[in-house]
């Protein structure tokens, strides 16, 4: 099949990204408007809710950016690996250890919904790596431009100093996001790709935010009933302290059926 550069089905001259972006529309206001996106656009998210989001962001980064070094040679993926500027994963090590200490990798709370969008970034790196592009555009654009206002609202929410326990959204190679993204846009939509790896990459860009939709709605029903089950309790729930609630075994199982990021997706709805 004859491949094409950013060229779509119906013969227009629209860029890749510009597909990706009008391919999403839906899911994009969708996902903006899952109840845990708007407590923390309002500024309402908490400590439990913020590390547990750090523990499946951590899964889900892991997993996209091991696929990408191992694909970093691939024509579809090469044009957008950026590990100096993106990369995510030792930002998230951070985060974590300031809030669960040297020990948090086992203390990490990992829920089915992660495994289930880790599973898919580790099938398509094996089978269809021009498919990574679609998830790296998704994430990587996404904690670009909203990074900063989350950053501060994360700062704010928790009362945190400095910028312990927020390095997620500090993107130290960037000195300019907007230019970056330029860039990245540019580099993406220079990917040839025939017309049937188009179709299937706005599909997969599509799944992507299905994935986080289905995340968020799972972790605010999480907790939910950890909030409903905890107020049965009285004030033996309420004397206890954030640290002890996240580490009780109904916590750890409410948040083993399934939640996440970006992550997942902590800016990946305002590109």
């Amino acid at each position: 099949m004859e491949s094409m550069k950013s060229k779509p089905r119906d013969g227009t001259d629209s860029d890749l990204s510009e597909q990706i972006k009008a391919a999403t529309k839906d899911s994009h206001v969708r996902a903006e408007n899952t109840q845990l996106m708007l407590n923390y656009q309002r500024g309402q998210i908490t400590q439990t809710q913020y590390k547990l989001l750090l523990c499946s962001l951590y899964e889900i980064y892991q997993a996209l950016e091991e696929e990408l070094d191992r694909n970093a040679d691939h024509p579809s993926v090469q044009p957008i690996y950026f590990p100096q500027e993106l990369a995510r994963l030792e930002s998230l090590e951070l985060d974590l250890e300031h809030f669960f200490g040297p020990h948090w990798r086992k203390r990490i709370t990992v829920p089915s919904a992660t495994h289930r969008y880790t599973q898919r970034l580790r099938e398509i790196g094996k089978n269809s790596p021009d498919l990574l592009v679609a998830h790296a555009y998704t994430r990587y654009l996404g904690d670009l431009s909203g990074g900063q206002v989350l950053g501060k609202i994360t700062q704010k929410s928790l009362g945190l100093s400095g910028i312990k326990g927020i390095v997620f959204f500090s993107f130290p190679g960037v000195t300019s996001p907007n230019r970056f993204k330029q860039l990245y846009r540019s580099r993406m939509n220079s990917i040839e790709l025939t017309e049937q790896q188009r179709r299937e990459v706005l599909d997969e860009a599509t799944r992507a935010f299905e994935f986080n939709i289905e995340v968020f709605d799972d972790l605010q029903k999480m907790l939910s009933i950890t909030e409903e089950a905890s107020s049965e309790k009285g004030n033996d729930a309420a004397s206890r302290t954030p640290t002890t609630f996240f580490n009780s075994p109904m916590l750890q199982f409410a948040f083993g059926v399934g939640i996440t990021l970006a992550t997942v997706g902590m800016g990946v709805y305002a590109f």
